[in-house]
């Protein structure tokens, strides 16, 4: 059964949106750029304080809010490690990375590029916050991962190395008439909607959540600040650290102090969340 313009049409846009990152992409570029600002601004007071802490920081520093966040927060780093999954197997998939054809060698290699990074999501996310959650984070990405090549191996979807050819679904050049079951087919078609919702709904309430949770991005110490001839301690968000003494927003007086003989707060809370005022 040939295909319709409809069909080629669709193909044709879901092929392109992968190739340019599809809505994850601009979700990413979007968070990068709000979400730092946002967590700042009201962890400190917002205004003169934002700026004095980003200052303070120094452009460079700024992805350390980010960081902060993603470490400090089980749920939202194990959601934004299967979303960077998804995206950049979709991008390479896209880019004919993945094998669609049957043989014993092309059906390794892509059990090998399915598996190896959602393998190493979990690791890592395991390494910050334990097993169970680094093993969430591994299953999800690969189910993601999974639906990915059964759209391209069932020919919904086609390489960029093949634009143009046309062949009915279940010919050779679609994977030597790979057929899926109708469950699988389903669950391809499920994956997308999954992926659509953690990248585009999920992902971004649970980043500016974290940014309005009250919490420090890094960590709050207590040290002897001095001024004149005056020293008492206070409560600092660390910003940076110089010779034996470290430099952060100062919580007591609202500015940025240096501060020595700096101890470790086990709470990295500044004020009540947003949702609790």
């Amino acid at each position: 059964m040939t295909e319709t313009s409809t069909e080629r049409d669709d193909e044709h846009e879901a092929r392109s949106a992968d190739r340019k990152g599809g809505p994850g992409h601009t979700v990413l570029l979007a968070v990068a750029l709000a979400v730092p600002v946002t967590k700042v601004a009201y962890t400190v007071g917002g205004g003169a304080a934002a700026r004095d802490v980003f200052i303070g920081m120094e452009p460079a520093n700024w992805p350390d809010v980010l960081i902060g966040m993603i470490l400090t927060d089980p749920l939202l780093a194990s959601v934004l490690a299967v979303v960077v999954s998804r995206l950049v197997f979709a991008l390479f998939a896209a880019r004919g990375a993945v094998p669609v054809r049957g043989g014993f060698l092309r059906a390794l290699r892509r059990v090998a590029l399915t598996v190896v990074a959602p393998a190493a999501m979990g690791v890592v996310i395991a390494g910050f916050f334990g097993p169970w959650w680094g093993l969430g984070t591994a299953l999800a990405a690969y189910a993601l991962r999974k639906g990915v090549v059964v759209e391209y191996r069932t020919g919904r979807r086609r390489h960029r190395s093949h634009p143009d050819r046309r062949t009915p679904s279940g010919s050779a050049e679609d994977g030597h008439g790979y057929e899926p079951s109708p469950a699988l087919r389903r669950l391809a078609a499920l994956e997308q909607w999954v992926a659509l919702l953690l990248t585009a709904v999920a992902l971004p309430v649970l980043f500016f959540a974290a940014a309005l949770d009250g919490r420090a991005w890094t960590s709050i110490v207590r040290c002897q600040v001095t001024a004149g001839t005056h020293t008492e301690s206070n409560r600092l968000i660390e910003l940076g650290r110089k010779g034996n003494g470290v430099v952060g927003w100062n919580l007591d007086t609202h500015e940025i102090t240096n501060g020595d003989a700096c101890t470790g707060e086990a709470s990295l809370y500044v004020r009540e969340p947003w949702w609790r005022r």
